[in-house]
């Protein structure tokens, strides 16, 4: 099969050829923008589930209904590195310099660049000049405290009342918000409420690895109440496999039906893992139709690529210590598992290990489901462990 024409592109949050199964999540932002829009409140909405899923690329699509609907928007990626005012000064700034000169050097809009700037320089963010068009003694005492909560608060109204002002909306999307710091999560969900209190035309679409709802009710109780959290799972059997079946069909080409019920059931209908196995599945296939045949070669080339790449990349980042947990909840299986059963795989009280476990969870490599339960945040990297390490070593 010629390879150049290999419709497939696994790649973190590139979109598939065929979004498949996804119909009530964009639903939902559809009708959270156009309701945002029209000055109603909707709450902000939150992607949540494990890595692999499609949240990115999920994000991606809503950012491109949103530009279709009018708003101004930035994606911002992931914040693990950077603290919340570096991450967000930029895109604000973007955002601000998308109004046309009139709308820029009005009350408001005057208002919103000396909020920028004040908080900018507040919280030591430099980004270009920041400066245009601001008249700092204009707005003394707005986002000039030094308390992230509070003058991220009088920031984004700012913004928001600018939009409002001049009948705009805005959207802000940030992905794997599981990084941000509980300070910064609950000077976040304070500056929503605020948004939300006052009808101001500005819509947070956010996605994270499932701790991020409990992270968010530990920074703010009432966050249930700004957020729709959506869960992003594998696909059903049927979507995973139209979701392999129909790109090939569309550059007319075709499949087996027993070689893409085989792709289903080694990829457990992780998009993902999808576009990796149907990839490696169109390039073993010398013709139509891709049989089960070149399904299993492409499961030994698409495990290859996976534990050089997307498994590894995850792998060289931890200790040794943090190895052998996951190793030791490895040998339970895929899980989830209680903190107790991993411990005893390793020989150790649970307070021994709880270190190693604390900073995998803050790595986002597991997280915890329920009080006491520790599960993977990768698909199939149980499976990943024991191939990398056969046997576990406790001493």
């Amino acid at each position: 099969m010629d390879r150049v024409g290999n419709p497939f592109e696994p790649g973190a949050g590139t979109e598939p050829p065929e979004l498949t199964g996804r119909r009530p999540v964009m639903e939902e932002a559809r009708v959270a923008l156009a309701r945002t829009k029209a000055g109603r409140f909707e709450k902000s909405v939150i992607l949540i589930g494990l890595r692999g899923v499609g949240k990115t690329v999920l994000l991606n699509r809503i950012q491109l209904m949103a530009k279709e609907a009018g708003y101004l928007s930035e994606f911002i990626e992931s914040p693990e590195k950077d603290r919340l005012p570096d991450i967000l000064v930029p895109a604000l700034r973007r955002i601000l310099l998308s109004f046309d000169t009139k709308e820029q050097v009005s009350t408001v809009g005057r208002a919103a660049w000396n909020a920028l700037k004040a908080f900018a320089k507040g919280f030591k963010v430099k980004v270009g000049d920041v400066e245009v068009g601001m008249d700092l003694d204009h707005s003394r005492g707005t986002a000039d405290s030094g308390m992230l909560e509070r003058d991220l608060t009088d920031l984004i109204v700012s913004i928001g009342e600018a939009a409002k002002a001049s009948k705009k909306s805005i959207a802000i999307l940030i992905d794997e918000l599981q990084y941000l710091k509980e300070p910064e999560l609950a000077a976040l969900i304070t500056a929503l409420h605020r948004v939300s209190q006052l009808k101001l035309p500005v819509i947070l679409f956010g996605a994270g690895l499932p701790q991020i709802a409990g992270l968010s009710g530990d920074a703010k109780s009432y966050s249930e109440r700004l957020f729709s959290f959506i869960t992003i799972g594998a696909l059903n059997d049927v979507d995973a496999g139209f979701a392999i079946s129909e790109p090939i069909h569309r550059v007319g080409e075709s499949i087996a039906s027993d070689a893409t019920a085989e792709i289903v059931r080694v990829t457990g209908g992780y998009p993902y893992f999808l576009q990796e196995w149907g990839y490696h599945a169109w390039n073993v296939a010398e013709r139509s139709p891709i049989t089960v045949k070149d399904v299993h070669q492409a499961t030994i080339d698409a495990t290859k690529r996976l534990d050089e790449s997307f498994f590894r990349v995850r792998f060289d980042r931890l200790t040794p210590q943090e190895k052998q947990y996951l190793r030791a909840m490895a040998e339970l299986g895929p899980g989830p598992h209680r903190s107790g059963a991993i411990s005893d795989v390793l020989g150790r009280k649970v307070s021994q290990v709880a270190p190693a476990r604390d900073s995998l969870i803050k790595k986002g490599m597991i997280y915890s489901q329920s009080h006491g339960d520790t599960a993977f945040t990768v698909p199939l990297f149980d499976v990943f462990m024991k191939r990398l390490v056969p046997k576990l070593e406790t001493a």
